[in-house]
């Protein structure tokens, strides 16, 4: 007869992304995981796997939250440039107001992992595209509606916002001065002309 898990697979999962999120895969021990997780060894196993499957788990988790987040910012917005200005702004003031600044979890791992992991390489670049296509599908519906003129190239912009959210990302990382990020953020709007 199996036994049943005596904890929540969801909960346990979202303490290891945590713990993931805020040390990377190689500073996070199994000490750190089983504290956070409330579990012990043998179940991390049993449920995820070894601590890179576990490690992939979470980072997938993550990305779909991130996604459906950007998704909803984009789409709750009657106007395209006040989804796009919300999301970079949103961006800036979290990394200004936390006290650990943990930048993106799928952005860290493309900087630990991706460069020398085939799978982590992959699953980043996937998620960079994803984010691209969302952006994409908010700049079309602003052309349609005539909010952002009809000659510019869709998918070129959307790619290049995804490349400057990135980068704005990585460089709140080290909270550089306040004006130099809110001036290159109204550069990086001006695109959505």
């Amino acid at each position: 007869m199996v036994r049943q898990r005596e904890f929540d697979v969801d909960i346990a999962l979202d303490a290891a992304m945590q713990i993931f999120w805020e040390k990377g895969f190689e500073a996070t021990s199994l000490s750190d995981l089983t504290s956070r997780m409330g579990i012990q060894r043998p179940s991390i196993y049993s449920a995820f796997g070894d601590k890179k499957e576990l490690f992939e788990a979470a980072l997938r988790k993550y990305t779909n939250y991130h996604s459906s987040n950007i998704r909803a910012k984009l789409q709750n917005r009657s106007s395209v440039k006040e989804g796009f200005r919300t999301l970079f702004e949103g961006i800036v003031e979290e990394g200004y107001s936390e006290s650990c600044n943990r930048g993106c979890f799928c952005i860290n791992t493309m900087v630990e992992l991706a460069p020398h992991d085939e799978k982590f390489e992959i699953l980043t670049r996937e998620h960079q595209m994803y984010l691209s296509a969302i952006f994409q599908e908010a700049i079309e519906r602003g052309v349609r509606s005539g909010e952002l003129e009809t000659d510019m190239n869709a998918k070129a912009l959307a790619q290049t916002l995804v490349v400057s959210l990135i980068g704005l990302t990585v460089m709140m990382k080290s909270r550089p001065e306040r004006s130099f990020i809110d001036n290159s953020v109204e550069i990086i709007l001006l695109l959505l002309k």
